[in-house]
């Protein structure tokens, strides 16, 4: 976590707040329809007040699903970027017709404000979990883009942290809340397939690159975008503009480096997720080969097969995945559309086809555990568990060797160069 002491605060619920005020005052009231909940409106006592961490163009997409939510306040963003708060208080601003979106350079000022209950983090890879870690210690729930982290060991301490701190997080894996992508992993991990043999993940490239430094250019004034915030805990490098705009996560490249996890976890982060969700969550591959023909594969302790395969071979869309059984297997895909070895699998079921991967309903499942206090889709232990497998699969393809994992000690059996991989040092004062 940040080097900083930990806060306790005691906050008096704004529903205990409204009927006590209710109770003790002696003059005639006009309450609003919309504090009493009246005409549709949700009461304050029952919104979740949201802030925003990092909103460019992914963030952008998830705040037009958050805003929509009628028990969502959006009140705060925080960028390093001037323009981009600018742009992102205008959206915020705009939708609930004032001017009281605040906005802010350093996250943690954000996290400060007592009024806020759960934070959208959309920040780059480099920052993921470490702002998750920090709002956790805040006391905030989060919806965290992926990928949430950068290696192994980021990966291990961000679901410890969610378990010791009992926050709600939701990996942005919205395919988790999506109707046939779900039918597809509970045919798989109910037994309909048959024992399961294999799965399949598909992986936008494998490729294991350093991440950049490129020449040096002069640094903008910090107001206007704050360099130093940016690199955060990844390794100090001069400013250049290519870096900040995305340059390091061209081509699926970065795994070893200061703003990405690499290629195999961009998408795989999503799509390999969907395969632990097939194979019942169970822990992750425990061996790991090169890459061959065009794939990498894993297995499972079970004898399962993980196989991450490069080049686009379901024509199902983006993300598609394939559950293979010793008696059936289903494909599926961000069209929307399944396809089965048999129509019997579907027992007379009709499956919602939405395409096009829309985050909505994984906001809403996120914004009901905020309330329930439940377990969500995307929680911390499936993304743990997911992530690690892409990072592990990243390991064998940048050693270009077959490496196995040992999930009671996490860490790579009799392999000291892969484990110095597990992990990275992080500049101050980031750590961990």
């Amino acid at each position: 976590m940040v080097n900083q002491s930990d806060k306790t605060t005691t906050k008096k619920s704004r529903r205990d707040f409204l009927k006590a005020a209710l109770a003790t005052s002696t003059a005639p009231l006009f309450i609003p329809s919309t504090v009493l909940g009246r005409d549709g409106a949700i009461p304050p006592s029952e919104r979740i007040i949201v802030g925003g961490i990092g909103i460019g163009r992914r963030g952008g997409y998830d705040l037009s699903c958050f805003l929509p939510q009628k028990d969502v306040q959006f009140v705060a963003v925080c960028d390093i970027k001037q323009k981009r708060r600018g742009e992102v208080k205008n959206i915020v601003d705009s939708h609930y017709g004032n001017e009281k979106c605040e906005t802010y350079r350093d996250f943690r000022e954000l996290l400060d404000r007592d009024d806020i209950d759960a934070v959208l983090i959309a920040t780059g890879p480099n920052w993921h979990a470490t702002a998750a870690m920090t709002a956790a210690k805040a006391g905030k729930d989060m919806y965290c883009e992926k990928p949430v982290t950068k290696n192994i060991e980021q990966s291990l301490i961000l679901a410890d942290t969610m378990r010791r701190t009992g926050r709600v997080f939701q990996a942005g894996t919205q395919r988790r809340n999506l109707p046939h992508f779900a039918f597809a992993c509970e045919l798989a991990r109910t037994g309909k397939l048959g024992k399961l043999k294999r799965v399949y993940a598909h992986p936008a490239g494998m490729r294991a690159l350093m991440s950049g430094w490129l020449p040096p250019e002069e640094e903008p004034d910090k107001e206007a975008v704050d360099w130093d915030m940016y690199l955060g805990p990844a390794a100090w490098r001069p400013y250049n503009k290519r870096l900040l705009d995305g340059f390091n996560f061209e081509k699926g490249g970065g795994f070893v480096g200061a703003f990405s996890g690499g290629g195999v976890l961009e998408w795989g982060s999503h799509c390999v997720d969907l395969c632990q969700w097939a194979v019942d969550d169970c822990p992750p591959p425990v061996e790991y080969h090169p890459p061959k023909d065009g794939e990498i594969v894993t297995r499972y302790e079970n004898g399962t097969e993980l196989v991450f395969r490069e080049k686009g071979w379901i024509p199902l869309g983006s993300c598609p995945v394939r559950f293979e059984g010793e008696t059936g297997w289903v494909e599926a895909g961000d069209s929307g559309k399944m396809v089965l070895s048999s129509p019997e699998l579907l027992a007379g079921r009709q499956v919602e086809e939405i395409g096009g991967y829309p985050a909505t309903f994984h906001v809403r499942d996120f914004l009901d555990c905020v309330k329930t206090r439940g377990l969500p889709k995307g929680n911390a232990d499936a993304a743990r568990d997911a992530h690690i497998a892409c990072h592990a699969a990243n390991i064998a393809l940048y050693l270009n060797r077959t490496v196995k994992y040992d999930n009671k000690t996490n860490s790579f059996i009799d392999d000291e160069q892969a484990n110095r991989l597990r992990s990275e040092a992080l500049r101050e004062p980031w750590r961990l």
